[in-house]
């Protein structure tokens, strides 16, 4: 009997944890696209609190990241709850998944919109250029999966996909902003015989950032790999054939 993913049966793990909530939503009248939108509201307000954060408070105040993390997990709910509602009210259509991939990329921008502000106002420059980059190599990660299926390829894989992005960027966002109210905002770590500090309080949320940039990118290539490989072999089976 072949063992599933870890991925996958957590998954399904989260599904059968949701799902009384997910049939409370069908009863009152919920159907996937209204989800969906109400997913993307919620990460424009993502957008709104690092906004707000970087217009409101100094550099040693991180309570707003901290907000703005949870509301990240929070909105990522309705990712899952989109889907769910879809399979089990039986309202599954080709818009609501056409609606819900262009809604998904959405937030993504608005959030990273937000990340890149809040970084670049409190002058965390180089923090901000590898969200920058985390932006470009999620929007490739999604787009190289969209082409490939235009093409007749199926390709899912990666160690960073929508789900593995939402978790780090939120969770990193809470727990630094939780983090800064025991130790400080400000608070900065040296080491003897370095000049400068090897970590701050803003590290717990930057540092996810940057592996973020670097695992998109490389889920991206890698989805681009495999995809060449099945589109090589199509090319040479309908040559033989």
């Amino acid at each position: 009997m072949e063992t599933k993913p870890l991925r996958i049966r957590l998954q399904f793990g989260i599904y059968r944890i949701i799902d009384p909530f997910v049939k409370l939503l069908i009863k009152l009248g919920f159907t996937p696209n209204t989800v969906s939108v109400i997913g993307f509201i919620l990460n424009i307000g993502v957008a709104a609190v690092f906004i707000l954060g970087a217009e409101k408070t100094n550099r040693g105040d991180l309570s707003y990241v901290g907000w703005a993390g949870a509301l990240i997990l929070f909105a990522g709910l309705f990712d899952m709850l989109d889907g769910q509602v879809a399979r089990l009210g039986r309202m599954g259509s080709s818009f609501g998944a056409l609606l819900d991939s262009v809604l998904d990329r959405y937030s993504e921008l608005f959030m990273f919109l937000g990340i890149c502000y809040y970084l670049i106002s409190h002058h965390y420059f180089i923090s901000s250029l590898f969200a920058f980059i985390g932006l470009i190599g999620s929007m490739m990660v999604s787009y190289t999966r969209a082409r490939a299926e235009g093409l007749g390829i199926d390709c899912k894989g990666g160690l960073m996909q929508r789900p593995e992005r939402i978790i780090l960027i939120g969770t990193s966002a809470l727990a630094c902003g939780i983090l800064a109210q025991y130790i400080g905002g400000d608070y900065k770590l040296y080491l003897k015989g370095i000049r400068y500090h090897v970590f701050e309080t803003m590290s717990v949320f930057t540092i996810p950032i940057t592996i973020l940039a670097v695992l998109t990118n490389i889920t991206a290539y890698k989805r681009l790999m495999d995809a060449k490989r099945a589109l090589d072999q199509k090319d040479f089976s309908r040559k033989v054939a």
